[in-house]
């Protein structure tokens, strides 16, 4: 039986974890022989714990990709451009099939480069690049090929996860959990991308495409990251039953796209609030098959190790396919993206001066915009050890439905009343009954 022949690219934790799925005695599913035999990577002399001796060294990834010795390309390099680009459209051109993590790269040039695997008879597979091992790409593309997919949403960075629910367990404040993240691996010495919702959102574009035939741009999303996420937003959203999670969500509305990642409130009793971790979770909502939910580890070198090599089974098998749920040409390369049509109800907290009239200025401002209020919540005053003192009060509103395009303003508006102190926090309140 003829075998299939693998060259891998970037040798970190997920490239080590599938070489130690090759060389270990797990289930072979794969109809034809899966052989590894060339590897690529920064440094040929670094320990990474499995023996790469019997596969051929290439120091430039982009030549491995296009030389003979293989049939199918392993990209793990990471980053939207530069060496991890040209190494994959050098494999695409030269026939071979490509296995990707990348997420970057898919969310930016996903449609191009699924251009050139059509026109070139081969399988661009990706499902690492989305919550790791859980099977959300494949779960779109082929379990809910004949459905029609109007939203989804999930928890999709287990480095959010893992901070928000440090903060809700143990009282920690933001830096300390996340220092506290970095320490357990969870978190780059850069945490950048992830805290502030740009990973996610990559994930997400993905996942329109693959749910709405829809290729939108990351600067379409909707992006909040989780940095001003204080302990007293956790402490106030768990009185009111609620759980701070970083929320990726799309939806359809008419022919525009909706499309979000930031921190919002759901209810603890649901799917999304009990994920933790580095677990991830994603729900769509299509008809007629109704809820759908995939969960289980996001992140992490087997996990996503599992995912890659999951991909080159179905290579193996013989399953090309769109890379997406369509074929390239049928994807809208431009979708008309707004947030006009979305409405949420959201939680308010502020801090204000303990004075007369505040409470009416605060919701005078909010009649003024059209924010219809549901409940409020005012902490019971404390009495000062000072008289002369100016102990600020909280003050906490949830309100009914309010469309998006009003929450920035009205921030703004508040954050300039005399007796409001600093910045007020707001989050839409999301349920699982409705994605979008």
């Amino acid at each position: 039986m003829t075998e299939m022949r693998v060259a891998i690219a970037g040798l970190g934790t997920v490239g080590t974890g599938l070489l130690g799925i090759f060389a270990g005695d797990g289930a072979d599913r794969a109809p034809r022989p899966l052989r590894v035999t060339a590897v690529s990577a920064r440094n040929r002399s670094r320990d990474r714990g499995v023996d790469i001796s019997d596969y051929e060294w290439f120091d430039d990834p982009v030549a491995m990709a296009a030389d003979d010795s293989s049939d199918v390309f392993v990209e793990l390099i990471g980053g939207e451009d530069g060496v991890a680009k040209a190494a994959v459209e050098a494999a695409l051109k030269s026939g071979k099939h490509v296995v990707t993590a990348n997420k970057a790269l898919i969310c930016r040039h996903g449609l191009a480069l699924a251009q050139l695997a059509e026109e070139h008879g081969v399988a661009l597979r990706y499902e690492a690049a989305v919550a790791g091992g859980v099977p959300v790409v494949r779960g779109l593309r082929d379990g809910l090929a004949q459905a029609q997919v109007f939203g989804v949403m999930g928890v999709l960075n287990g480095t959010c996860n893992f901070i928000l629910s440090q903060m809700d367990e143990t009282g920690a404040s933001f830096d300390d959990a996340l220092l506290e993240a970095q320490k357990l691996g969870y978190a780059e010495a850069d945490p950048s991308f992830d805290i502030g919702g740009v990973d996610a959102a990559h994930k997400l574009v993905v996942l329109t495409a693959l749910a709405f035939d829809a290729m939108p741009q990351l600067e379409d999303v909707d992006l909040t990251g989780i940095e001003a996420v204080s302990t007293d937003d956790i402490a106030a959203a768990d009185e009111l039953g609620l759980t701070v999670k970083l929320v990726a969500e799309a939806a359809r509305h008419g022919d525009a796209l909706a499309l979000r990642v930031g921190p919002a409130l759901v209810p603890s009793r649901e799917h999304l609030a009990q994920i933790s971790g580095s677990d991830n979770i994603v729900i769509a909502e299509a008809m007629p098959v109704g809820r759908v939910a995939f969960t289980g580890p996001g992140a992490g070198g087997g996990a996503t190790a599992t995912a890659v090599a999951a991909d080159l089974v179905t290579i193996a098998r013989g399953s090309t396919g769109p890379v997406f749920s369509v074929p390239a040409a049928k994807i809208n390369a431009e979708p008309r993206v707004t947030a006009e049509d979305t409405h949420d109800p959201y939680f308010l907290r502020l801090q204000v001066k303990d004075q007369p009239g505040v409470l009416a200025r605060v919701t005078n401002a909010l009649g003024e915009a059209n924010v219809s209020v549901d409940t409020i919540h005012q902490a019971p005053a404390q009495m000062p050890s000072d008289p002369a003192s100016d102990e600020p009060v909280e003050i906490v509103i949830t309100t009914h439905l309010v469309p998006r395009p009003v929450i920035r303003p009205l921030i703004d508006t508040l954050s300039g009343l005399h007796a409001v102190i600093g910045r007020p926090s707001m989050f839409p309140i999301l349920t699982e009954e409705d994605p979008s």
